[in-house]
């Protein structure tokens, strides 16, 4: 219940240029929107669109809105993408708690790029990624939610000519507390939406600590229709004289497609045409995907594969391992002579680690479907990004941005694969272009999606520490070297030919990824050696294989210093108290220290990644080179905890996706081509080979952090360390097949 003590100077001092609540009567109800607030505000207000309620056209289109209806009910307007991640659930828990409605009538519904775009772009970005679904919108919508419930009751206090002191509000009631008279809200929204608006920057948000409706496990507000089977997807879109279409690129990156026999399929069973996209992607269309795809396997097609058709995973790995040696102005971070500090030590250690190429495989392979109706184009996508998807559609078909529209449907995982590249959406333009006033519906084929995908970067790591004759440490120097994903998604970032990004982790500073060591001296160095063979955002991007490099060999650190691995990290975390925090919550939950059961060994490892600290401890057990994963112990830091369950979930599915990458075959290039073809080459994790997985939360509640991607990259190393205390030896090449090992 919030008695409301604001003042009502806040409805009378309305800053409209920064902050508007614009008033729509629907049915007698209000509509509150946030919009023209800053750019970055704007940019980063966030949220998640149900297909099964889109937000109709000639409604309000203004950001984050708030609908209250006669009936009560709350429907809560969120923009960006929802891919299972839960940022619609815990984005209405946050609007919920500010606004003090009852939970159970919230409902959500979305607007779309192009709505946004003729408001000019009121919603600012659609794009989710970077865990950024929640930490960088909860401001403002929670702003606009305290906004329209200080609205509300002022409506009440107007009705009943009372002070607005006088009334409390408790789940969308309003009392009057020395009368005991009441009303709701869905009654006073037709009031209450011709009030002037108070100053955002003028309101008192709650403390965290006080939440009643965001801060708890609430169950998802979108499964019912996922459980019953109607939830409607990409791959399930069907409309009245509907096409499909199959796509094939060259099975080599770079190569072109020469010339292509019709005639040999276009009499089969269904076939409408085939259709060149680009110089290196044909397409067959069909009345089915299935006859389309029979089709397209049955194209005579002959490619130039061209110059990276020689290339496989030896060169690749060759050139990374060479970049390794090489001298030059490589340099990130350099605190000190490290260099010297190693060369003049007592003792020096040295490794190198690999980690592979990964590729997406989303439960959901790349689609989606576009109509283009004289000079006005749709598409249905599952996408991350629905101004991405909108600008792929207007430059693939040259019509303007004002006359295209995207449909954003829920994605079966999106994990970085439907964000900054939007080639799937770019494809489907092409094709659909050849059939006008026709649906088209591509889909990728398994073995295409796997092919042609935007891979996780591999990486090697040289990684060299000195120790005085006490076993204290006297420098450190990290050298990465692999291909960069900003040397093609975003060059720009990449300054005097340095790219930090692919150094996440081992930043100086955050709030992003800062590292949570302090030595005597460092240096940090990427060469960037790039290939044919594109790469991509993966979830949890360069701070996995950094993970793995810094924690790993921190342990081979601490054996050689002949130091326990917590009390050797926790010598080298005292500035900074967070990182450590979310250390010795782990290793206090993962019982460090205490005897554990014959034949069973613990691992540690802490890192930071997307504005939050996390921390884990594995429990494993070896029969023979059968690793089995008893127990994996978490600690996570995410600033605040919107929902409890909604953050367990998404811990459990980066242990899932972590131990896959670890131990399941890599992603490979032979003669220019990716070998893994489909799950029979390129395995998931079984169930059967999951762990227990426990979370301690220890938000500290002076910071928002992301809760997606952040604890992924502690899952290899805390693992790897923990088999390496099995074995005696440690473990440096991944996948771990590569060590003779194996998950049971």
């Amino acid at each position: 219940m919030t008695t409301n003590t604001e003042n009502t100077s806040l409805l009378a001092s309305a800053s409209r240029r920064d902050f508007i609540i614009k008033g729509s009567l629907v049915g007698g109800g209000l509509m509150l929107g946030l919009g023209a607030w800053p750019d970055l505000a704007l940019a980063q207000a966030n949220s998640t669109y149900d297909q099964n309620t889109p937000m109709k056209t000639g409604e309000p289109e203004v950001n984050a809105w708030v609908s209250i209806k006669p009936d009560d009910t709350v429907v809560i307007r969120i923009a960006r993408s929802e891919m299972g991640q839960g940022t619609r659930t815990g984005l209405a828990q946050l609007v919920a708690e500010e606004l003090e409605c009852n939970w159970k009538k919230v409902t959500t519904e979305s607007p779309t790029p192009g709505q946004s775009l003729a408001r000019k772009r009121v919603w600012g970005e659609h794009g989710t990624g970077g865990s950024r679904g929640i930490r960088i919108s909860e401001d403002y919508v929670r702003r606009g939610a305290a906004a329209a419930r200080i609205m509300l009751v002022q409506a009440a206090a107007d009705n009943w000519n009372v002070p607005i002191g006088e009334l409390t509000v408790n789940k969308g009631v309003i009392t009057h507390v020395p009368t005991g008279r009441k009303t709701t809200y869905g009654k006073v929204a037709e009031r209450a939406s011709t009030l002037t608006p108070p100053d955002p920057k003028s309101i008192t948000l709650k403390d965290p600590r006080t939440w009643k409706v965001a801060g708890q496990p609430y169950a998802r507000i979108d499964t019912a229709n996922k459980v019953n089977g109607t939830k409607v997807y990409g791959l399930d879109l069907q409309f009245p004289g509907m096409l499909c279409a199959s796509i094939k690129a060259c099975p080599v990156f770079g190569g072109k497609l020469v010339s292509y026999d019709e005639a040999k399929v276009k009499n089969l069973r269904g076939v409408k045409g085939v259709v060149k996209i680009n110089d290196s992607i044909v397409a067959v269309v069909a009345d089915t995907w299935w006859r389309a795809n029979t089709a397209l396997n049955a194209l005579p097609i002959v490619w130039d594969e061209g110059a990276g058709a020689n290339i496989s995973s030896s060169n690749i790995n060759k050139t990374m391992r060479d970049g390794l040696d090489e001298q030059g102005d490589f340099w990130q971070r350099k605190e000190g002579d490290a260099v010297g500090a190693i060369a003049s030590s007592a003792k020096k250690v040295e490794a190198i680690y690999f980690t592979p190429y990964c590729a997406h495989v989303n439960m959901e392979p790349m689609n989606t479907t576009v109509k283009i109706t004289g000079d006005r184009v749709e598409a249905w996508v599952p996408t991350q990004n629905g101004e991405g998807s909108l600008a792929a559609l207007s430059e693939a078909t040259g019509i303007p941005l004002e006359k295209c529209e995207v449909y954003k449907l829920d994605s079966g995982t999106g994990l970085g694969r439907r964000g900054s590249t939007q080639d799937f959406v770019s494809y489907a333009a092409k094709v659909a272009q050849q059939y006008p006033g026709v649906p088209v519906k591509v889909i990728w084929s398994r073995e295409e999606d796997m092919t042609h995908d935007f891979y996780h970067p591999t990486a090697m790591a040289k990684m060299t520490a000195g120790f005085d004759v006490a076993g204290n440490l006297t420098g450190m120097h990290i050298k990465v070297a692999g291909p960069s994903i900003n040397a093609r998604a975003t060059p720009s970032a990449i300054k005097n030919g340095k790219d930090e990004r692919q150094l996440q982790g081992l930043y100086e500073k955050g709030p992003d990824a800062q590292l949570g060591y302090q030595f005597p001296t460092l240096l940090t160095e990427y060469v960037m050696k790039n290939s044919h063979v594109p790469v991509g955002p993966w979830r949890g991007v360069n701070t996995n294989q950094n993970g793995i490099f810094m924690e790993c060999f921190m342990d081979e650190c601490a054996k050689a210093a002949n130091k326990d691995p917590l009390q050797f990290r926790q010598a080298l975390m005292q500035n900074h108290p967070k990182h450590l925090g979310v250390l010795n919550a782990a290793a206090k939950m993962g019982n460090w220290g205490k005897p554990t059961a014959p034949g069973v060994h613990r691992g540690i490892a802490q890192f930071m990644g997307y504005a939050s600290y996390s921390a884990a401890v594995a429990e494993v057990s070896m029969k023979g080179n059968i690793v089995t994963i008893n127990r994996l112990v978490f600690a996570l830091n995410s600033g605040h905890v919107v929902n409890p369950y909604l953050t367990r979930e998404q811990i459990e599915g980066s242990v899932v996706m972590a131990l896959g990458a670890i131990f399941s075959p890599e992603i490979t290039v032979e003669n220019g081509r990716i070998k893994q073809q489909n799950l029979d080459s390129y395995p998931l994790l079984k169930l059967s080979s999951t762990p227990r997985v426990e979370v301690v939360l220890v938000p500290t509640y002076d910071f928002w952090g992301g809760v997606g991607e952040p604890t992924i990259c502690v899952v290899g190393p805390a693992v790897a360390n923990a088999i390496s205390a099995a074995i005696g030896r440690p473990v440096r090449n991944f996948p771990l097949y590569k060590e003779n090992l194996s998950l049971a």
